[in-house]
This record gives C-alpha cells, structure tokens and sequence, in this order.
C-alpha cells in the first residue's frame, strides 16, 4: 500500500512563489562572484553563464540593487538544501516567507547541471516560468531536483561550504523556519572580480545528468526522456516533473505534480519494478491481495479491474483518507504493464470531484510511453489477434469508447468463431503493413487525424450490427450485410451524387 499512497501523498518540494521585476546593471565584470555576508560567515558563489544566462543576469542585477540586503534564510532542511531571497522575511509575517518576490516571473532555463552539494538553484512554483528573487543551496546531493529547477552558480570556497553546514545546522521550527532569524540574515551581498579572491578552489566542470527533458512541444505537452530508465513519455505542460532519489519508501520513478488545487496536487508517476518472471496473471493477484485489506477496512473502494490488452491490466478506484480530522477523498487510476521481465505502473491521482479535469491529460502520457529499446510504443503497439491503431490515434486513446467497441467486437464475437478468425488473420497480415505509417501521421498531422475520423465513424457505427451474434451463419450473414452497407456508404453515395451532378450538367 505504500506505492499507493504515495502516489496521491508527493507534494511539490521547493515552493518560491511571488514575481518580480528585472533590475538593470549597467557596469558588471565579466567573470563577476557573489560574496553573501551572514552573521555565520561568507558565501562565495560563482556563476555558470553558459547554463542560465537570464538567471545569472537577474540574481547579479537583485544584488548590485541591494535587493537581497536584511532577507533571511527562511527555508532550512539540513541534508537537503537551505532557501532564502524572499523580501517578506525583512519585516512580513512569518507565514508570509516564501511567497515574495518582485513583480515579474523568469521564465525557466532548465539545464543538466546535477543538483550536487554546493549549487545553487532557483526556486520557483508549479509552473515552470514563475523563478522571482527566491533561490536556495544544496547542502547534500538532491539529484531528484534535476532538470526540474534552473541551476545558476555553486559554492566555490572550502569557508563557503563550511558557512552552508552552520546555517544547515541552525534550530528550525515550523515550516523549517529558523528559530532565530538573526542567525541566518543574509547582510548583504556584494558582486566583486573573481580575482578579488585567492582561496577559490579549482571544482572543474559542474556533474551533468544522463536523461533529458525537452522543451514544450506544444500547448499540451513536455517529453520526459531517460536512457538510464529506458523510458520516454509526454507529461502534461507545466505540470512538475521529478525524479525521486529513492530514500522515500515506494516513490515512483517518475511523478508529474500539477498545480494545487484545493490543498491537493494532481500527480501522474511512473513506477518500474523486476518481475521475476511473473506472468500478467500472477502480478494481477499480487496486486489483488495488496489492496484487499484497505477494501475490507473500507480504506478503498476497487470501481473497475480489467485486462485491456494481454500484458495490460487497469485498476480504477477511490481510496478514503482523512486530513486534519477531514475526510478526502482520492480517486486514482493504476495501468501495469507488463513488458520483457519488467512492470510498468502508471497512475494518475486526483480528488473525486476534480478526477476528470485531467483524466485525458494521464490518457495522453499513457498512450505516448515508450521504452526506447524497443521499436514501437507500448499502447499502440500490435499484438497476436489485432491491435487497433488507426482507431486509438484517431479517438485519442486505448481506451476510448470508439476502440473499446471494435476490441470487444474481435475478441468477443469474430474470433469465437472458425470464419471470424480467419478473416481477421487475413485482415491484419494487410492491416499492419500499413496501420503503423497512419497512426503516425494522425498524430503529427491533425488535420490528417479529424478526415479519418469522419472516413471512419460510419463504419464503426454500423459494426453495432454485429454484436451479440453467437453462430456461424450469423456471423457470415450479419457481415456481408455490414460489407455491403459499408460499400454503399463509401461508394454507392459518392457515385450516386458523381451521377447527379453530371446530370445537372
């Protein structure tokens, strides 16, 4: 159950909300530092140019400004990372401190710096173009921040590490706020020539990472992408994506964190687990007999279980929480996947009443995943008794109503019978030599996507005619009837109306 709760429970790890408005620097040097005064000592910070050329211009023209001058620290987790920037902690109120900033937002430089010991990043809210005054440190190794937060400089004096661990140390109370603010005021921060100090240590090229995660492609999606994983899919636009480090029990993978509603935040993750060679079967009772005890304690009400594809299996349910002596209720949706030893969970976690705001946005993630060492996607891709891939691209999804129709229709009807499974084996040696080319295009071209969509529907409306026959006369009779309409609608009206206008002529 931890996987489970998890899934709903992630919530977005630095907060920096609040806009600003760019500063303008007439004179800065071109290899400037930052030197940060703190009652427990200096920090040295360097610049990386190259990474975040915006951000490294803003945080120096803040500074020149004297922006920064009298903020705090306000933000203090030791072997995570330390925060500050935020004007409120000047004189606002403490429930105040991470939500100032000037007037204008940043919009994101995402790079593939590590977020190692040292760095300093800048913190923003959900959506990705909201970076204002507020940045933090790392003071241990965070790499589930990577490519998540614009990296923009590190620490480079063995005294400035040495200042991070005292202010990493100081007592904190609620929302990791220090006890005593004085401790960790930040003074002021000066921009001098590097050459102004003598003990910057020599530190290299900054870590990179190995996976990549791509700018927007579109108004609906942004492409998370791991060699390391073996994963590629599209997650919805703004929404956070994360890489969890492991230390929490259960964590996903993968977690794409949408925007708080309501004190709760939409998450789409992605789990991968070794199966030991367990078959669909025996993952679909492990997964059973885990739940079975929340459903008996009333902790979990199962709404739907079922194979939609032969190494597919989808679970929807609600589960019941309380938060502060308040019922809530999360309704989620788990698919496994099953593919060459490995499980493949996606899920998709919201409240009840808000569920279907982004329930198309999961279905699009989940339609895109792909596992870069094999050719096709998952759910697209063809399996032994016909797919149906022109259908999924044109309606959107695998489990559309429109694809549910004509794989219940081959599974349930035409192969129950000796001439349904002939001609559909006839049909996909034909179907998917070509299938695969369409299904694409639908997706690059939308266009392309609406004319099949109105080429097809008749069709798939008039397959209705097929459901519920049992022999095989029935089956022989009702098609050729269905092929015959199909002929008629396809050709005979087209030809009829070709006649017609020539006619007039």
């Amino acid at each position: 159950m931890n996987k489970i709760i998890f899934i709903f429970t992630i919530f977005l790890i630095l907060i920096g909300f609040g806009n600003y408005s760019f500063a303008q620097i007439t004179e800065i040097n071109t290899n400037p530092i930052a030197i940060i005064e703190t009652n427990l000592g200096n920090i040295v910070i360097e610049f990386l140019p190259g990474a975040a050329p915006n951000h490294v211009k803003n945080f120096l023209a803040l500074s020149v400004n004297g922006f920064y001058d009298g903020t705090l620290f306000h933000r203090i987790i030791p072997g995570f990372m330390i925060q500050g920037g935020d004007p409120n902690t000047i004189s606002g109120d403490p429930n105040t401190w991470g939500q100032g900033g000037p007037t204008e937002t940043l919009d994101a430089e995402f790079n593939k710096i590590k977020h190692n010991r040292g760095i300093v990043s800048m913190a923003r809210s959900a959506d990705p173009n909201s970076a204002g005054s507020q940045f933090f440190i790392v003071h241990q190794d965070s790499n589930s921040l990577d490519e998540q937060y614009t990296v923009f400089g590190r620490l480079v004096t063995e005294s400035s590490f040495d200042t991070l661990d005292k202010i990493a140390a100081v007592q904190t109370g609620t929302n990791d706020r220090p006890v005593n603010p004085e401790q960790v005021k930040i003074i002021k921060i000066t921009v001098a020539n590097r050459t102004d100090i003598l003990d910057i240590m020599d530190l290299g090229l900054p870590q990179l990472t190995e996976s990549t995660i791509s700018e927007f492609t579109g108004e609906q999606n942004q492409i998370f992408e791991s060699q390391e994983l073996d994963v590629r899919f599209s997650a919805p636009v703004g929404w956070l994506l994360q890489q969890p480090d492991g230390s929490i029990i259960g964590a996903p993978d993968v977690a794409a964190v949408g925007p708080k509603i309501g004190g709760i935040n939409p998450v789409i993750s992605l789990t991968i687990e070794d199966t030991n060679d367990k078959t669909i079967d025996d993952l679909i009772l492990e997964k059973n007999n885990e739940m079975s005890e929340a459903v008996y304690l009333n902790k979990l009400e199962i709404l739907s279980q079922k194979l939609i594809k032969s190494n597919v299996y989808q679970i929807e349910a609600i589960g019941n929480f309380e938060v502060d002596d308040s019922p809530l209720k999360i309704r989620f949706l788990n698919v496994m996947i099953l593919s060459e030893q490995k499980l493949y969970t996606f899920a998709y976690s919201n409240t009840v009443d808000r569920f279907d705001n982004h329930a198309l946005k999961f279905q699009e993630s989940l339609d895109s995943f792909k596992i870069l060492s094999q050719e096709s996607p998952i759910m697209t891709s063809s399996e032994e008794g016909g797919g149906c891939l022109i259908a999924t691209a044109t309606y959107g999804s695998e489990m559309a109503t429109e694809v549910q129709q004509l794989r219940e229709l081959r599974d349930n009807t035409l192969l129950n019978t000796e001439s349904g499974t002939t001609f559909m084996g006839m049909f996909n040696n034909i179907y998917y030599t070509v299938s695969p080319v369409i299904a694409d295009y639908e997706r690059e071209n939308p266009y392309f996507k609406e004319a099949v969509k109105i080429a097809i529907t008749p069709m798939i409306s008039s397959l209705s005619l097929m459901e519920g026959v049992n022999s095989e006369s029935e089956v022989l009779g009702i098609g050729l009837s269905v092929i015959a309409l199909n002929l008629g609608m396809y050709l005979g009206v087209p030809a009829i109306v070709v006649i017609g206008i020539k006619k007039r002529k």
